[in-house]
């Protein structure tokens, strides 16, 4: 005679994804995890932080300010240098703007195999959210001259709905 099933559900999952088993001490950090970016071009990292900073914005002028924190990381085997960026940033209008500019924050860093260049800018818009998306071009040590892209990364103030499509 086979006993009734339980009514009770059983929910196994594949691993503990908490933040203290993925190695992360807080929630904090965690939630900083999900915001952050990443993309990956000829063995180069660009990884993405964006910040919505409420302290410089204002609702009532239709302002509105993020930082951005970005780290490059040389995982080649090659010395390589930033020489420009280019940007296109776009509010939630749709309205574009394109920036283009020798190195970062007035830098032309070189990476070394292994080493990485870490920066924090900003960025206004006149809308409560929008994207930015862009590369940089670099050159190795033989004077090849490639572009290795940024992602494309979310500008969302707390306070903006998010609408899916």
């Amino acid at each position: 005679m086979l006993k009734p099933r339980s009514t009770r559900r059983q929910t196994r999952h594949a691993c503990d994804c908490s933040p203290r088993i993925l190695g992360y001490d807080t929630e904090q950090d965690f939630r900083k995890l999900a915001r952050m970016y990443r993309a990956v071009t000829r063995q180069i990292e660009v990884t993405v932080e964006p910040n919505f900073l409420p302290e410089r914005s204002s609702v009532d002028r239709g302002q509105y300010f993020w930082s951005y924190t970005i780290v490059i990381t040389n995982t080649g085997a090659e010395t390589v240098q930033l020489r420009t960026r280019h940007w296109v940033i776009t509010d939630a209008t749709g309205r574009r703007q394109e920036v283009r500019g020798e190195g970062v924050v007035g830098e032309q860093p070189v990476l070394a195999p292994g080493e990485r260049f870490e920066y924090t800018s900003g960025v206004p818009l006149a809308t409560a959210s929008g994207f930015m998306t862009g590369h940089y071009q670099m050159v190795n040590a033989s004077g090849e001259r490639f572009e290795i892209d940024v992602p494309t990364f979310s500008l969302d103030s707390p306070d903006n709905r998010r609408v899916l499509n």
